[in-house]
């Protein structure tokens, strides 16, 4: 595994606190940009914070309910979704502007993630968004997904990722977070976990069986209880495996 590098990315600005915390061992960040959670100001502490660690900026547009945390999948007519997803990003490159950082990527968040994952629909507004900036940003999406089919054919640049600290279905959808093994609070589980896909390209479903994945860029959920001790143990433990972070 020597001289192999990934990227650790984490969902910040969401009103947790941590992010000063967990800046130090990620090399890229999804910063909230209103739909889910987060504001102008927390906005500029992120990104002023992603600057001073020399992190990557990402806008981590939601379906607009702050209510459920972004986390309940939303009907909507194609042309509001659109308007609502450019908006949050919108809201985040004028922070950017003024802080003099750009924006590397865009990944949404949680119910608008997972459908965008299976749904036509839902995956050609968020393609149609990043053929509307005409700007130069990855989109970070799963493997085998229907967001990464459309994107790849209207040669939207992607980068494939994958969860460290959740569990997958055999079909790579991840657990539902209804369930008590959605996600992995230990960190050993998380690094053999995240180490068996970029190592072996397989993930461990909850049926144990061993299915194959892409992913150069793995996310910490920042709101995760544990993140800040689930994220230091595993970069202590990539590292030792001759996997570097950037």
């Amino acid at each position: 595994m020597q001289n192999r590098s990934i990227d650790i990315n984490a969902d910040l600005g969401e009103s947790i606190g941590n992010e000063a915390q967990l800046m130090p061992f990620i090399s890229s960040c999804n910063i909230a940009c209103g739909g889910h959670a987060g504001d102008v100001k927390t906005m500029k502490m992120v990104v002023k914070l992603a600057k001073k660690h020399q992190v990557k900026i990402g806008a981590h547009p939601s379906f607009p309910d702050v209510e459920n945390f972004g986390r309940v999948a939303m009907e909507m007519p194609c042309a509001a979704l659109f308007k609502s997803v450019l908006d949050q990003i919108n809201a985040l490159l004028k922070v950017l502007e003024e802080e003099n950082a750009s924006l590397h990527h865009v990944k949404p968040h949680g119910a608008l993630y997972n459908m965008a994952m299976k749904d036509e629909k839902t995956a050609k507004v968020i393609v149609e968004v990043m053929k509307s900036m005409h700007l130069p940003v990855f989109l970070y999406v799963p493997y085998k997904s229907v967001i990464a089919k459309i994107a790849t054919q209207q040669k939207i640049p992607i980068i494939y990722e994958a969860f460290a600290d959740r569990n997958y279905n055999d079909d790579l959808t991840l657990v539902s977070r209804q369930k008590e093994n959605a996600l992995l609070h230990n960190e050993d589980d998380v690094f053999q976990h995240v180490f068996r896909m970029v190592s072996k390209g397989k993930v461990k479903t909850i049926t144990g069986k061993e299915i194959e994945i892409k992913a150069h860029t793995f996310c910490i959920h920042g709101d995760n209880p544990k993140a800040i001790g689930l994220v230091n143990k595993l970069v202590s433990n990539l590292k030792s495996k001759g996997v570097s972070i950037q």
